[in-house]
């Protein structure tokens, strides 16, 4: 019997590709349920959104009471999840939504499937060197320190099972959730399997969102979780 799953979209002031990104998805026909959580945009994300799903039964679009970041958007959702697994998809067109079935096909008894943009001979497009560096050095220091290789920890594609995320208790705020929810899946199950992902990266003009101080907040976080 095949696994049943939800993607959860997590937005913020994404009113210029969500729809785009909603298109790609909606061509993924593994997907049973598509959770959008807008972190209270302040642009047109909502309206756009909204419109979007009118009529299309397996979305939902829920709205955060303040905007705290992408882990807590994503807790908004945890206990909407009824399906077996449930994977994160961001509402840019970094990520290729077509790369989820590749992903699905690795489900194999409670497992967390990884996107790697670091393996593989896929198409990539890292705009900028110093953050392609940067997810090189996270990636082998996490593997170090949980004693387990992982080659990207920071890629937002993670689809794992909905037993774990249910009941994950996400206390991080931010992007550092990536390393959070890896971190706490190594206590639940040691098994993790990744597989290559293409990957387009977008400029700091085209919204791109992370931080420097999110590397920084991405190395407390592996200690913290392991300490």
């Amino acid at each position: 019997m095949m696994a049943s799953l939800t993607v959860i979209v997590p937005v913020y002031n994404e009113e210029n590709l969500v729809v785009e990104s909603l298109k790609r998805l909606d061509k993924v026909n593994i997907v049973n349920k598509v959770i959008i959580v807008d972190d209270c945009s302040t642009d047109n994300s909502n309206k756009l959104i909204t419109d979007f799903i009118l009529n299309k039964n397996k979305y939902l679009m829920i709205k955060t009471s303040k905007n705290s970041g992408k882990g807590k958007a994503i807790e908004a959702a945890q206990s909407m999840i009824d399906t077996d697994y449930v994977a994160i998809h961001d509402a840019d067109l970094e990520y290729y939504p077509e790369d989820l079935s590749k992903m699905y096909k690795k489900i194999d008894d409670n497992n967390l499937i990884l996107g790697s943009r670091f393996i593989g001979n896929n198409e990539r497009n890292n705009i900028y060197k110093r953050t392609l560096y940067a997810n090189y050095f996270l990636s082998g220091l996490f593997s170090l320190i949980f004693g387990t290789k992982i080659t990207d920890v920071a890629t937002c594609y993670k689809m794992m099972p909905s037993d774990f995320f249910r009941t994950f208790n996400i206390k991080s705020s931010g992007f550092e959730f990536e390393i959070e929810v890896l971190a706490n899946f190594l206590k639940y199950n040691k098994t993790i399997s990744e597989v290559p992902i293409n990957y387009s990266g977008r400029s700091y003009s085209e919204g791109k969102k992370i931080k420097t101080i999110d590397g920084f907040k991405y190395i407390y976080w592996m200690f913290k979780t392991r300490l």
